[in-house]
């Protein structure tokens, strides 16, 4: 019986062990499991929001490109083709994930046709597009579009050039709120129409505004917005690149969607890669046992006013992964609580007391075993997890300092690899000593400062150094500082990071430059200047000095463009800044606002006045003789200058009035300096008026042509004429060549309006042919831009084809100067043109500085002697000379000799005694209309044939 219910109370000790037992082991188990898994979270969790930085950074950075290329507009008035080609360039080499970076203009209905005509000229398939289901076609006639005019690269983005996207109503939302905040705005996503799958992309937008306006407020900006820069990005590239460009989260499969959005709306995404592994399930376990559930992280931001919305989730991982601790306490646990269970049962089951005892002994053996194993393993641990985090600090990228916390040194008792790479000092070089070695002549004083009271004080600390690496050269680093404890509580040690910011202050100071230097020449920009000139300004109006704006315009700039180049242009511009630098004082500034034009700010200080030789320093410099690309140049300038306070009280009126003298500079003949005068003010509104109304000459049918006829002086007939064009100015009557045709010149309109002059004289030449009035010669002249200009010999031979009119009855005339200026392309031009059968000749012979070697070589036909010779040849010897000399040259070369200017009877009677050929001038008749020259015609020159009679006498 007792022994009975001996064995029940040793089943009930035994039962009542295993219970409490299992269940002590299974709390734990399951509280161990959930703090691994909390870690694991917390740390997936923590590295996801480094990758959503990390893309928030990258989108960051694409759209800051953007805002650089927007400051090309607003610091260039209408900057060229080849200038945004030329800032382009190495921003796309640096942001590969760039698609494209454009430049959109507002064209309305009534500019599309003169807009498309001047684009084919350069790209002869040109025209407006739109998209339309993926394709491009021909864009339908709106009031207004939106044109993609300047593209770079070109190259795999053809498809967007001269695309209209006025009827996108995603682009043109995107640009009024881009024009609302006036800041850079992001679209979402959208079919891209040089993309050739479906795959989409997204353009980020940023308004570009009429220099001069007002921008403070939307409607204003409204009012002078005239186009935008567009960054164009493919968004599976563009997020492929920025995430490549860091790795993976962890070694073990991640998926991660993006969307341009507020949500995970499957329309919105854009993105998405999905590396997660099958596992392989554990055998005889459950599925919601075998695996710990998955970790989903989702984070919204904004990005250019455009949400994004990115989720990371992580791999189903195997319970038994990472969760060693809890496993241990699980097997543990059981171990225990069976030898428990049984050590109870040997008790309760044993009568004889010496077998207790040795089972009990026998039990505490066991588990002190136990517990000696789980101490080593422990230990194993431990020594494991130390030998983890010294390898991490080894592989760190940034440098870490290890120092002791013994005043007043600190001496350095470890770095790892990244500092002696960072710093170029070993460990070595630096253990046992003070960081103090880190200092050099270009630290940052206040930033050792700031670190030597942390460690006095024993806290934390974050400051940004400028110190010196070993080899002498100036670094950055972001250094933090913090103290570490012992178990007691007493600071031992500090532990420093170290990150090398180098890369990027240098950046950021290439950015500064950008902002405020000229690109090409690197001299101060626009923007700079006016800060510059402003403090100027304060100096003298402090001390009562004198301040001079020098406004410096080189000399026919634009020939040196048109033919050698852009190329050759630049390289003139870098060589007239570096003599500019050497001709002015170390106290003046330079600056360049664009394409040939300079700034000087002069200012007068105690022992340096201003005077004239410091303007006639500048233009001995700029005039040295120049070599590009083996032709020799004789640059001048002129110069504007504007004096302060005199002038002009703010750096916008005195750069304004030292152009306008400027000007003034050019109109009196180049190559000479001005002093600014109010009168010059009221002339300039006056020009800016004409130029204003000559641009719409050509619209308004304003222009006609004068004709004045050429005289054979052995017959009498008339046997050609010259084409002079007039402007019947609607309020200001009849205005004369003289006031217009130098700023068609300056502005370029001078190639419309001259291809008009060459089409209608040629139309009315053909028109009297026809009415039988035999083959007259039509003379037509030809401007510095005309002769330069590509399609000069093509554009003439379709208006000879067009008009049907004989080429041997063109004549086009040419001056000089225009003509020596570049003789070996002029003869090149020249040969062209005499290809075609025109006639060629050289007007105001005499006047220029003809080289006879050259004459020669030049396919020309006929002379035209000045009338300055001509009107003093009866009372002037040399006049008469030169004039004789010249109808001698003429002949002896074969060429025909025209005298233009012939006014009296007895210049006339002087001419054809020397052998002269033609003649035109009042004798005669001045330059008439088409309708009354018809009359000269009918007349049969009853006129001119009394004067040679008379001449003949």
């Amino acid at each position: 019986m007792y022994k009975a219910i001996k064995r029940v109370g040793a089943s009930i000790s035994v039962s009542l062990t295993l219970v409490i037992g299992f269940g002590a082991t299974a709390l734990l188990f399951l509280a161990t499991c959930k703090l691994e898994d909390d870690a694991f979270n917390l740390d997936f969790e923590r590295r996801a929001s480094v990758r959503v930085t990390t893309l928030q950074r990258g989108l960051e950075e694409a759209v800051q490109v953007l805002t650089v290329i927007n400051r090309v507009f607003t610091t260039v008035d209408s900057p060229t083709r080849d200038q945004f080609h030329t800032f382009t360039e190495p921003l796309l080499q640096k942001y590969p994930h760039v698609q494209a970076f454009s430049f959109q203009r507002f064209i309305t209905r009534s500019e599309r046709s003169d807009f498309e005509t001047a684009m084919q000229a350069r790209y002869p398939k040109f025209g407006i597009t739109t998209l339309v289901e993926g394709k491009t076609i021909q864009a339908p006639i709106r009031d207004r579009y939106l044109v993609v005019d300047y593209l770079e690269p070109m190259q795999g983005n053809q498809a967007a050039f001269g695309l209209d996207l006025s009827a996108n109503q995603v682009v043109m939302d995107t640009l009024q709120r881009a024009i609302e905040t006036n800041s850079p705005v992001s679209t979402g996503a959208l079919r891209l129409a040089q993309a050739s799958t479906n795959e989409r992309g997204l353009l980020v937008l940023m308004p570009v505004y009429r220099h001069g306006m007002p921008l403070n407020t939307p409607d204003e900006r409204r009012a002078a917005v005239i186009g935008d820069t567009t960054a164009v990005f493919h968004a599976r590239v563009l997020l492929e690149r920025i995430f490549n460009a860091f790795g993976p989260i962890r070694r073990e499969g991640v998926e991660v969607s993006v969307y341009i959005g507020t949500s995970a709306n499957r329309d919105d995404l854009v993105y998405r890669t999905d590396d997660i592994p099958r596992q392989a399930i554990v055998p005889g376990l459950p599925t919601w046992l075998g695996y710990r559930r998955p970790v989903h992280v989702r984070r919204t931001f904004d990005i250019a006013g455009q949400p994004w919305h990115l989720e990371v989730k992580s791999a189903p991982i195997p319970l038994v992964s990472n969760h060693s601790n809890s496993l241990l306490i699980l097997g543990a646990g059981t171990l225990l609580t069976l030898l428990a269970a049984a050590y109870l049962y040997t008790l309760s089951m044993r009568s004889r007391r010496i077998q207790r005892t040795v089972d009990e002994r026998t039990a505490e053996l066991r588990l002190t075993n136990v517990l000696l194993k789980e101490d080593i393993h422990a230990r194993q641990q431990a020594e494991r997890a130390l030998q983890l985090r010294q390898r991490a600090i080894e592989a760190s990228a940034n440098a870490i300092i290890i120092m002791q916390a013994s005043a007043p040194d600190y001496p350095i008792e470890y770095v790892n690899p990244a500092f002696e790479r960072i710093t170029g000092y070993s460990t070595a070089e630096v253990a046992g000593h003070s960081i103090r070695m880190l200092e050099g002549p270009d630290v940052d004083k206040q930033g050792f400062i700031d670190i030597w009271s942390a460690l006095n004080e024993q806290r934390e600390c974050n400051v940004v150094l400028r110190t010196n690496n070993k080899n002498g050269a100036l670094m950055w680093n972001d250094f933090y500082i913090a103290p570490v404890k012992s178990e007691y509580g007493t600071v031992t040690h500090f532990v420093a990071a170290l990150y090398d910011i180098t890369s990027m202050k240098r950046y950021e100071a290439e950015l500064e430059f950008q902002a405020n230097r000229d690109v090409l020449t690197g001299l101060v920009n626009r923007n700079m200047l006016r800060k510059v000139l402003e403090e100027a300004m304060a100096y003298a109006e402090r001390y009562q000095r004198s301040l001079w704006v020098v406004f410096v315009d080189l000399d026919r700039f634009k020939f040196v463009n048109d033919t050698l180049g852009h190329k050759a242009g630049d390289l003139l511009l870098k060589t007239v800044a570096g003599r500019l630098r050497g001709a002015v004082r170390d106290t003046d500034t330079i600056a360049r606002l664009g394409s040939d034009e300079f700034v000087i700010v002069m200012s007068e200080y105690t022992d340096v006045g201003l005077d004239t030789r410091n303007l006639q320093r500048i233009q001995a410099a700029i005039a040295a003789p120049m070599t590009i690309e083996g032709h020799t140049f004789f640059p001048t300038c002129s110069l504007g200058v504007a004096a302060y306070p005199d002038d002009g009280r703010d750096a916008e009126t005195l750069v304004k009035h030292a152009d306008i003298a400027m000007y003034r500079a050019k109109q009196n003949g180049r190559d000479n300096y001005q002093f600014y005068t109010p009168a010059m003010n009221e002339q300039a509104l006056e020009r800016l008026r004409i130029e204003g109304d000559l641009r719409l000459a050509l619209e308004r049918n304003e222009f006609l042509l004068h004709y004045q006829p050429k005289i054979d002086l052995r017959s009498g007939n008339i046997v050609g004429m010259e084409a002079l064009i007039r402007w019947q100015h609607p309020e200001l009557g009849m205005v004369s060549p003289m006031r217009f045709i130098s700023l068609a010149e300056e502005t370029g309109l001078i190639l419309p309006i001259g291809s008009w002059v060459i089409r209608t004289a040629c139309e009315q030449t053909r028109a009297w042919q026809d009415a039988g009035w035999g083959k007259l010669r039509v003379s037509v002249n030809l401007s510095v831009r005309q002769f330069v200009q590509k399609d000069l010999v093509s554009s003439i031979e379709a208006v000879l084809k067009d008009t049907g009119l004989d080429a041997g009855l063109l004549e086009l005339e040419l001056t000089e100067s225009l003509v020596m200026t570049d003789v070996e392309h002029a003869i090149g031009i020249l040969r062209q043109l005499k290809e075609l059968g025109v006639y060629l000749s050289i007007d105001d012979f005499g006047t220029g500085y003809s080289s006879l070697s050259y004459l020669k070589r030049f396919p020309i036909d006929v002379l035209k002697i000045d009338k300055s010779f001509v009107r003093d040849i009866t009372v002037d010897a040399d006049d008469a000379a030169i004039t004789v000399s010249i109808i001698s040259l003429a002949h002896s070369l074969k060429l025909h000799v025209i005298a233009e200017g012939v006014e009296t009877q007895e210049q006339l009677s002087y001419l054809r005694r020397h052998g002269c050929d033609e003649m035109q001038g009042y004798l005669f008749s001045p330059p008439v209309p088409a309708q009354q020259f018809e009359k000269l015609l009918q007349q049969k020159s009853d006129l001119m044939t009394s004067a040679l009679v008379s001449s003949s006498r």
